[in-house]
């Protein structure tokens, strides 16, 4: 089998594994345990070595992991990426008994997805539960897996206007059915399933943060097996690209950090997101338990780079025209430049030479993306977690089509060039 394939089976069995930004760090965990990084906590006083790797997570959902060099280094080499994806948030009291005939649940949108593409499909529910344990409040990883919801459509025969373009009210159009009338009455309770789940009572459980998953396993598909369709390749595909990397990377200038934050798809305002402390705080911490002061890390910075890996637009096949005229990435074509005027990606002339540099280096090819001049663009971690550490940053992704969809389709190849291009960059 081509290795390109492998890796892209492997990076599916990942996602599969990663039903929630919870489930994503907990299995970026485990890599790092077996891999050889010691955990650190927030809470306690670090003492670093040279040579050695860590890791830290911070509300379970984020996590950033370093190996620093073994000799005297000069900055800091980060990749950026994020474990969240668009979904259904399960709001507190989620059941709505319907008519005495259905109990569906009580959701909400969590970040901006294309509604239609969820409907249909076998969900399940997946997250933490918190719950007090010897006088703590411990968080409980859970997955409920097994097919447990769907988002039905509207028959065509009820909206003739279906197959036009329609507007979908989340508080309406996307609620999941859950149970029906058994004969014994609707006793269906969503925190029964889960605590069975998760191995606590029902009765324990004091909060959550439940979300909604699609049950379809990803695939790889095409003529010559050269795509890839699954949930979550924004931005799990950079997610495992950038943990591969680290895992087989020997920094020797710069400490190498991969860094996984959570919230990227509601605005990264959170204590965990790329908008918070997180990433300042760690890069400071390196260098206190390292022996260094204030102004070698204000120095470290100024030698610092930091690649912001977040899935491209790739040009679609039936709708050529929404590219741009010049810069149009193709699937397989290797990652993604992103450049934009107005600064939503952090990109300029100095920083997009250096990762076309890595690019050449590291021998792989690489494509460039902007906007259409006519048309708004998303934005992404880059130009929020510099507000935070001023370090010079270049946006970067994997090329995809049906971005926010529950299904997206990637190129089986981009992955193995993500992995070379970030395994270069962090080896130096």
């Amino acid at each position: 089998m081509k290795e390109y394939i492998k890796l892209s089976g492997q990076l599916l069995e990942f996602i599969e594994k990663s039903p929630s930004s919870f489930h994503v760090v907990e299995n970026i965990s485990q890599r790092m345990e077996a891999e050889g990084f010691q955990l650190l906590a927030e809470k306690t006083q670090w003492k670093l070595e040279p040579g050695r790797a860590y890791y830290v997570k911070r509300n379970d959902s984020s996590l950033i992991a370093f190996r620093i060099p073994e000799e005297a280094w000069k900055g800091f080499h980060v990749i950026a990426s994020h474990s969240d994806s668009p979904t259904f948030k399960v709001k507190e009291n989620p059941e709505m008994n319907q008519e005495n005939a259905y109990i569906k649940l009580n959701t909400e949108k969590y970040g901006g997805m294309i509604m239609s593409s969820w409907m249909d499909r076998p969900l399940s529910v997946a997250g933490r539960v918190v719950i007090e344990k010897d006088g703590e409040l411990v968080s409980c990883l859970v997955n409920v897996d097994r097919d447990l919801l769907v988002i039905p459509s509207l028959a065509i025969h009820m909206n003739r206007e279906a197959n036009k373009s329609v507007e979908y009210n989340p508080q309406v159009d996307m609620l999941p059915l859950f149970a029906g009338n058994e004969g014994k009455g609707l006793k269906s309770n969503l925190m029964d399933k889960v605590a069975k789940a998760a191995g606590v009572k029902a009765k324990d459980i004091l909060g959550h943060d439940l979300f909604l998953y699609v049950r379809e396993k990803g695939r790889i598909f095409g003529a010559n097996k050269e795509f890839l369709l699954s949930p979550k390749l924004d931005d799990l595909q950079c997610v495992y690209a950038s943990m591969e990397a680290l895992c087989r990377a020997v920094p020797k200038e710069y400490v190498a950090v991969m860094a996984v934050f959570d919230n990227e798809e509601v605005g990264s305002g959170t204590r965990q997101g790329a908008d918070s402390s997180f990433l300042q705080d760690v890069l400071w911490r390196i260098c206190e338990g390292l022996g260094r002061g204030s102004a070698e890390y204000q120095s470290g910075l100024a030698e610092s780079f930091i690649l912001s890996a977040d899935n491209a637009h790739g040009v679609h096949p039936n709708h050529p025209e929404k590219a741009d005229p010049t810069n149009r990435p193709y699937l397989n074509g290797g990652p993604v430049i992103k450049y934009h005027g107005g600064q939503k990606y952090t990109t300029d002339g100095v920083t997009g030479a250096y990762v076309k540099s890595l690019c050449c280096k590291a021998q792989i090819p690489y494509q460039t993306y902007t906007n259409r001049s006519d048309v708004a663009g998303g934005s992404t971690l880059g130009n929020i977690s510099t507000a935070h550490v001023s370090v010079a940053t270049a946006d970067i992704g994997l090329p995809q089509l049906a971005m926010h969809s529950a299904v997206e389709t990637g190129g089986v190849r981009d992955l193995e060039y993500g992995m070379q291009l970030f395994e270069h960059f962090l080896r130096l």
